[in-house]
């Protein structure tokens, strides 16, 4: 039986940082399975799903201070279990584009958390406008709309609510 581990690292941004790390892991018997890395501003930023054999997984929680400290990154590391297991959620992808101010991923979030619908995913980005140089701000996100949920009129609402705070929208089915 295998464990999973969710582990999240975070550490000035250099090369062979993915090297290091994944070498340590493969080192350790655990298996990646699923990763989201990411620079942000001049640091990187790595969620990680592993998984291993429980002893292993053990090993390697307890040697977490002296991996973070070769990696020069802190690290925070917990065991997991499979996911919600929403068979039933239908996924949905959500664009958003507006000029950028405070407020828009939550207004977003909340919209959709007022309605039980998950946020599976969400990536944000700031870039300037071509042309004008304005500050833009970027939203992809992925949802899973529960099958009870009536579609036509979640979009509708959605597309209300966009619209009230300015904010280029579109939600589409995967």
């Amino acid at each position: 039986m295998t464990t999973k581990l969710v582990i999240s690292a975070l550490g000035a941004d250099r090369p062979g940082i993915v090297d290091e790390l994944s070498n340590i892991l493969y080192r350790h018997r655990l298996n990646i399975e699923d990763s989201r890395m990411t620079v942000l501003g001049g640091e990187f930023a790595i969620l990680l799903l592993v998984s291993g054999e429980p002893e292993d997984i053990s090993l390697f929680q307890s040697m977490l201070d002296e991996v973070g400290q070769s990696l020069q990154m802190q690290l925070i590391a917990k065991t997991t279990t499979e996911g919600r297991g929403d068979e039933k959620a239908i996924p949905y992808e959500v664009e958003v584009a507006a000029l950028d101010n405070p407020g828009i991923v939550y207004n977003i979030a909340r919209f959709f958390s007022g309605r039980d619908i998950n946020i599976v995913n969400c990536q944000t980005e700031r870039y300037a406008a071509p042309h004008t140089g304005s500050p833009m701000f970027a939203l992809h996100m992925t949802i899973g709309i529960p099958a009870d949920i009536n579609i036509a009129q979640l979009r509708d609402e959605f597309t209300r609510t966009c619209d009230e705070l300015n904010l280029d929208a579109e939600m589409k089915n995967l």
